[in-house]
């Protein structure tokens, strides 16, 4: 199967990427600079030049390919507009691309804010519709195109896909704890995070292509269904020997920074049904097991 792949060398994507070459599949990667590339081809995978704006580019790649894999994102975090904007577009290309064809379409997408103060589950909607929305609405508008031919599968990434190399949420929170003193939480810490090692993450998009799931499924890329935060702060406390304690939710700005509205986040999700779909069982290191890697 020859797949083509934006965000081919990020922190999700490169994981898939090496999922795939290893399985014997041919891989074109989106890449936007010379490093890019280069990193690429040393694995043995294609390239294709350009970025999230370049959608002519982005529609041959998935013209070209039996399956497409999203996963790039400009995280704007400052600028969300930007970042919905893009990946909204982006979703628009392929999903237009790929209409009537049946080709598998993997899309990426995030558990943030879908099930405030339960466990999510694989049969939970998303509730973000429209440009204005979290990620632009982009896991709506690809599910739109399962009823238009295309084999839509989106897969919903834990908040923290962990592991050697990281730069996502887990290190923003153990740089906090360094600068502030202190390794914090909101309120009481009973908010849950999700996680799942890369390399599991990995091999979740790898077998959503593979097993030809019905268009329209939803997957959950999660190996722990919830660690309460006050848990994953007290571990940071000890490893950088700093004590942890709960911050005020209307201080949580000042202390988190851009993290803020995802440090206080309940974002609870079980894997069940994708582990059924999948036959799938992770396999990585557990949050508690990598944790000492990054203090």
């Amino acid at each position: 199967m020859h797949v083509f792949v934006t965000g081919a060398t990020g922190w999700i994507g490169s994981a898939v990427v090496d999922q795939l070459l290893d399985a014997g599949h041919e891989v074109t990667g989106l890449a936007r600079s010379d490093a890019s590339a280069e990193t690429l081809e040393k694995k043995g995978a294609g390239v294709r030049r350009g970025d999230l704006d370049d959608l002519a580019g982005i529609r041959a790649g998935a013209d070209s390919a039996d399956a497409v894999v999203h996963l790039a994102n400009k995280h704007d975090f400052a600028h969300p507009e930007v970042s919905n904007r893009a990946e909204r577009d982006a979703v628009q290309a392929i999903g237009e691309t790929l209409v009537g064809s049946r080709r598998p379409f993997a899309v990426a997408a995030g558990l943030a804010f879908l099930a405030p103060g339960r466990v999510a589950t694989e049969q939970d909607r998303s509730p973000f519709h429209g440009l204005d929305s979290l990620r632009g609405g982009s896991e709506n508008l690809a599910l739109e195109f399962a009823d238009r031919g295309v084999g839509t599968v989106v897969v919903r990434f834990a908040p923290t896909v962990h592991g050697e190399g990281d730069h996502g949420f887990l290190p923003g929170l153990v740089a906090t704890a360094r600068t502030q003193g202190l390794a914090g939480y909101v309120g009481d810490g009973a908010n849950r995070w999700a996680a799942i090692h890369r390399s599991d993450a990995g091999a979740v998009v790898r077998l959503a292509l593979e097993k030809q799931l019905p268009a329209g499924t939803v997957l959950h890329a999660t190996a722990e269904t919830g660690i309460p935060m006050r848990e994953i702060a007290e571990a940071i406390g000890r490893g950088l020997d700093v004590p942890a304690a709960s911050v005020p939710e209307d201080q949580a700005g000042t202390h988190f920074g851009w993290l803020s509205k995802f440090a206080g986040a309940d974002m609870a999700a079980a894997s069940d049904t994708t582990r059924s779909l999948l036959g799938w069982t992770p396999s990585g290191p557990t949050l508690a097991e990598d944790l000492g890697s990054y203090l």
